[in-house]
């Protein structure tokens, strides 16, 4: 089927100058999809005419009068910006317009305005921020990766449903191993919250494997992680410091002397393959679960490349029915845990 994507323009550090060349390349790349620029219609009819693009049948501009800026409380947003790009292109979601859309905006008022207008699905309590994260085996799927600092144990399950729910809608893996994110692999490690929570895994319909480590993310020992936001976003924020490190480090090795720049060179194409793997931009994207519709938050200085990127996790989301996925296993773990009460 046809997917449509609305695109919040106008967000993220560079806005219409990283997001409208990204949109061309993924229109060009898959014609079985049409987008919806959101945002000021003056700025978009420049890029537009820069990129030596025009609108046509798959490919309009939605107009909206407002921008909200990357430093916005998300209050401020959601009662002074009705109009904004970021609530134009959500509000394209919620009317059907849209399968899905994708801002590089700020990331607390798009959750609370997403929040706002969409709702959450019945029996979840807080929607919560996922990502796929490179792993030695393919791909883990954190979350939640920031909006809930502090989380009850039915959170933490709800976590788990629906990255397990993710994951097996878009990369298509039947029965998706789950772990929870402690200190250590042991059943009496860790806080009251997080036994509580690896107890009620236990006892769910979910492959669930048992507490995991930071590094299990990397070893991909499981396909889903499930956490609280704090501890998420640190695990988050440490890797990506992590690989800015090893990059520097490896640059400066390799510009050393005349001699490390041969050696260098000589390296080159396997150098090249494993900044192909190990790219942050090929993983931008992470997805706001537990919303009745698809949202999909891109970093904010992302470039055209990592934006790109966005887009595909958006439209793999839309194609794979992963609302209906998780509405009906969250169902089905409610009625599971009623008839355990009984």
């Amino acid at each position: 089927m046809d997917i449509t994507v609305a695109v919040d323009a106008m967000g993220g550090d560079h806005g219409s100058h990283v997001t409208v060349p990204a949109v061309l390349r993924f229109l060009k790349e898959f014609p079985d999809v049409n987008v919806v620029l959101v945002g000021l219609p003056d700025v978009l009819a420049v890029e537009l005419k820069a990129c030596h693009a025009t609108v046509g049948p798959r490919l309009r501009v939605h107009a909206a009068s407002e921008v909200v800026t990357m430093d916005e409380s998300p209050q401020s947003a959601m009662k002074n910006k009705k109009d904004s790009s970021m609530r134009m292109a959500i509000n394209l979601v919620k009317s059907g317009e849209a399968n899905a859309c994708v801002s590089a905006g700020n990331t607390g008022a798009l959750m609370a305005t997403a929040r706002f207008v969409l709702k959450t699905i019945p029996g979840i309590d807080r929607p919560a921020i996922a990502k796929m994260m490179p792993s030695s085996r393919n791909e883990t799927c954190v979350l939640d990766l920031g909006a809930n600092a502090v989380c009850t144990p039915h959170n933490l399950l709800q976590f788990a449903i629906m990255g397990s729910s993710l994951v097996a809608a878009t990369r298509h893996i039947e029965n998706p191993t789950v772990g929870l994110l402690n200190i250590g692999s042991e059943d009496q490690k860790g806080n009251e919250i997080v036994k509580e929570a690896s107890e009620l895994l236990k006892a769910s319909r979910l492959n669930f494997y048992g507490n995991v480590e930071g590094n299990d993310i990397y070893r991909g020992s499981v396909d889903v992680v499930t956490c609280d936001g704090f501890t998420g976003n640190v695990a988050l924020k440490a890797s990506e410091g992590l690989a800015k490190m090893l990059a520097e480090f490896l640059k400066q090795e390799f510009t050393r002397s005349w001699w490390t720049r041969i050696i260098a060179l000589l390296a080159w194409p396997v150098l090249a393959r494993f900044k192909a793997r190990v790219d942050p931009r090929r993983y931008n994207g992470a997805s706001l679960l537990g919303l009745k519709g698809i949202v999909v938050k891109s970093h904010g200085s992302a470039d055209k490349v990592a934006f790109y990127w966005a887009l595909r996790q958006a439209m793999d989301e839309a194609r794979s029915g992963v609302i209906q996925r998780i509405t009906e296993q969250v169902q089905d773990q409610l009625a599971e845990l009623a008839a355990q009460e009984e």
